[in-house]
Order: C-alpha cells, then structure tokens, then sequence
C-alpha cells in the first residue's frame, strides 16, 4: 500500500478537519485538533496541532506512566501547571514530558486562541493518572477503563 507523501504545505494543513474533544473528567478541557502524524502516515508517533479557545483547558492535569509527549506552543498565551509549579508560557515554548515525571496540565485564561503543536508515542496500552481527581487510566488500544483510586 503506498503511503502519503511526507510533506504537509500550510494549504494542507489549513484544509485538515478539525475535530474538538472535551476530556470526560473536566468540562473545561476542550480543545480543537488537527492530526499531522495520521496525515503522513505515522503510525508510532502522533502529532496534532492543538487551538484552545480563552477560558478552556487542554486537558485534566495529568501523568503518562508509559508514554512521553511535547507541547511546543505557535501562537497565543497558556498557563501550564507543572508539578507544584504554574507558569505562564507563549510561542517558543517547549515543554517536554517523560514517563511518571511531573504531572501537568494547560489551560487559557487570556483573550485569544492558544495554539500549539503536542506530539507523543502511540503505544498499545497507556497508564494515566489523574491526581486531582483521583483516577487513573487504563488504555488499551482504543479501549479506555477509567478507574477511581483509593484514598
């Protein structure tokens, strides 16, 4: 089966759906998403190019246990939340995430869109945990189990 050229002109991508999600443990996280890596043909990697609309997160704050990801920001203000730290970030930006490192999170509380280019492993089974709600993740392909943890 031939694969998709490799080059992504800015026409192409402006043209790629953009899908939104909201996270199903924060009604705040909301973010629109067009996938680069599936647009080539990756199949280990994923990367998508992320708008997060002023007053909505990215995501809940969060840790992989088995996959890495990036977040290099294009354009817009956020504010990441890091560990124990809060940081404003803005294009130029790079935060780069290990496995069970610091949990994180990115939300917009400024008055334009924050775009930004997240990429990470694609893996067959993930573990995430949710420490602010105190749940974790069980991924599988694209089977999810959400599981509340003891106190």
């Amino acid at each position: 089966m031939p694969r998709p050229h490799p080059l992504l002109t800015a026409a192409d991508i402006a043209a790629l759906p953009e899908s939104a999600f909201t996270h199903p443990l924060n009604p705040k996280a909301i973010r629109h998403s067009k996938t680069l890596g599936d647009a080539i043909g990756f199949e280990y990697l994923g990367v998508h190019l992320v708008r997060v609309e002023p007053g909505h997160d990215s995501t809940q704050y969060h840790v992989h246990q088995a996959e890495e990801e990036f977040i290099y920001i294009l354009s817009g203000r956020g504010v990441a939340e890091i560990g124990d730290d809060t940081v404003e970030v803005g294009p130029g930006d790079f935060m780069g995430f290990v496995t069970g490192g610091l949990a994180h999170s990115l939300s917009n509380p400024f008055e334009e869109d924050l775009v930004y280019l997240v990429g990470g492993m694609r893996l067959e089974f993930d573990i995430c945990d949710y420490p602010k709600v105190n749940t974790r993740l069980y991924r599988r392909g694209d089977q999810r189990e959400y599981v509340e943890l003891g106190e």
